[in-house]
């Protein structure tokens, strides 16, 4: 633990930051699997948030994969990451080779992915439960419980600071603002896709390049994705680096 008490501080510190400077959901949701893949050892990571209507979508993961999984889960009604959101307790997946039956098309799905272990940790506090974060892993085996220990602080960071938002604000604002988030996303994954075609990238690495331009260039990554579809950003200028 003494190893990563520095970057888990750091960590920290930087969702606080998020939530007190500019609140951005996007923002601190993302930054929270980063995080968690950052200091947890996982592989992806990926979070899952209820929207107003009550379903839920994927609003922040690590990878493409990640974020397609997540997905698969939504559509298909069964996963780890939705059992700990209904129950609000972790549900943890040592070896999907084992008991494959639990959940047979997640499993064969996350398998194909190259995924062998699971960690779903609820985005919960007290009886409300809003979302839950998924950690996957190539490789069998448990976390130690002081990942978990960890992982379940970040998530309850986030759940803390999204509530929050929700007692300083009437409903339906927020509901707006949550819809609007999830609106966002799809742009976000609209302009991953203009400069994928573009660059010739992967997803992944389109993402890469769209965050690292708008952290560089102290942009809202909301802003510059929304620019790269409605054609107002220089996609070249995304590509290569260039200041705006």
């Amino acid at each position: 633990m003494n190893e990563r008490e520095g970057p888990l501080v750091k960590a920290f510190v930087e969702l606080a930051d998020t939530l007190v400077a500019d609140y951005d959901l996007i923002e601190l949701t993302q930054r929270l699997v980063d995080d968690c893949v950052g200091l947890l050892g996982v592989d992806a990571a990926g979070l899952l948030l209820a929207a107003p209507d009550d379903g839920l979508q994927v609003l922040a993961s690590t990878t493409e994969q990640a974020r397609l999984l997540e997905l698969f889960q939504v559509q298909s009604e069964a996963g780890p990451c939705l059992l700990a959101y209904r129950s609000g307790v972790g549900v943890l997946v040592d070896d999907l080779t084992v008991e494959p039956e639990r959940w047979p098309a997640f499993a064969r799905r996350a398998l194909a992915d190259g995924f062998r272990a699971v960690c779903a940790l609820p985005l919960r506090l007290r009886q409300e439960r809003i979302g839950a974060l998924n950690l996957f892993s190539t490789t069998a085996g448990a976390l130690s419980s002081q990942d978990i220990l960890v992982g379940q602080a970040l998530a309850d960071v986030a759940t803390i600071g999204i509530l929050h938002q929700r007692a300083a604000t009437r409903s339906e604002t927020i509901n707006r603002q949550l819809q609007t988030a999830l609106n966002t996303r799809i742009i976000i994954e609209q302009a991953k896709g203009m400069l994928a075609e573009r660059g010739g990238l992967d997803m992944d690495q389109a993402f890469g390049q769209l965050r690292g331009y708008a952290r560089a260039n102290h942009l809202r990554l909301t802003d510059l994705a929304r620019a790269v579809v409605e054609g107002t950003a220089e996609i070249g200028e995304l590509l290569d680096g260039t200041a705006p």
